[in-house]
């Protein structure tokens, strides 16, 4: 089944789309305000109601954001057609881009790792103080404030 072969006539309460979707009640009103989801109709007692479309897409939203793409990244892929074939390479062209990302990440979480386990080897609970939370106010003496970077540092 198709995003395009699912109903769009509205027939969900929040919660029920919440259930459906596995997206927080509180996300998908904030889907809502990010553009991510259109605004939906409200029915006479001013629920809010949503199609059988509108859960797809938020499902859609969840697995993007599952696999920590930003929410631009996730735009990009929304407005894309599966049956178009620039859009296709639209879609690789952003996976590629997020795939950078995810490599730079896992370079930033190898540095912590290092830097991890050379402050935990530095003690190991003989001695008469803690080497550890020594070398910790160490560094927080010597810590500077950065300036804040020029770019955003993470994607997300």
């Amino acid at each position: 089944m198709t995003a395009a072969s699912l109903s769009t006539t509205p027939q969900h309460r929040i919660g029920e789309a919440a259930r459906q979707s596995g997206v927080s009640t509180a996300n998908i009103r904030y889907y809502e305000r990010e553009g991510l989801l259109q605004a939906q109709t409200r029915a006479g007692n001013d629920y809010r109601l949503y199609s059988e479309a509108d859960i797809h897409r938020l499902r859609f939203v969840r697995q993007c954001r599952a696999m920590d793409m930003s929410q631009d990244e996730v735009r990009t892929l929304l407005a894309l057609d599966l049956n178009n074939k620039t859009d296709c390479a639209t879609a690789s062209t952003a996976l590629d881009e997020h795939l950078g990302h995810v490599r730079q990440r896992l370079r930033e979480l190898r540095a912590l790792e290092k830097d991890l386990l050379a402050l935990r080897n530095r003690c190991d609970g003989s001695d008469d103080h803690c080497h550890i939370i020594e070398a910790l106010h160490q560094r927080a003496d010597a810590a500077m404030p950065e300036s804040p970077p020029a770019g955003p540092r993470r994607h997300v």
